[in-house]
């Protein structure tokens, strides 16, 4: 089962990890045959939000929500369990300095002509 690991950071601790140490992480995970993708991501300040009302598109300098800690990266990964994604997400390296969110990724229903189920 595929898990999304978002990696959050507060503006203090965005650089405390090297990016060496992540991308080690990582390969560790790509050797095991868990890791499916994995990138880190610019500051929140280059960030925009996209919004569509009424057929309208509107756009927001940064982040949709004002938060503490913000979306620093993410790991995804092919485990076996939640279990397993946890043990996972405790190794990136990033978690002693912020959180890692573990999420289940779910398919989209379609049908076999590509159409929604």
């Amino acid at each position: 089962m595929k898990y999304l690991c978002l990696v959050y950071l507060d503006q203090e601790h965005w650089s405390a990890c090297p990016d060496n140490m992540c991308a080690a992480y990582g390969q560790r995970l790509a050797d095991s045959g868990r890791l499916l993708a994995a990138e880190p991501l610019h500051p929140v300040e280059t960030a925009t939000t996209v919004r569509v009302r009424n057929g309208q598109t509107a756009l927001y300098d940064g982040p949709f929500a004002e938060t503490k800690e913000q979306l620093a990266g993410f790991y995804l990964v092919d485990a076996n369990d939640l279990n397993e994604a946890i043990h996972i997400a405790s190794g990136i390296p990033p978690a002693r300095y912020g959180s890692v969110e573990v999420r289940p990724v779910r398919s989209l229903a379609i049908d076999q002509t590509g159409e929604p189920a």
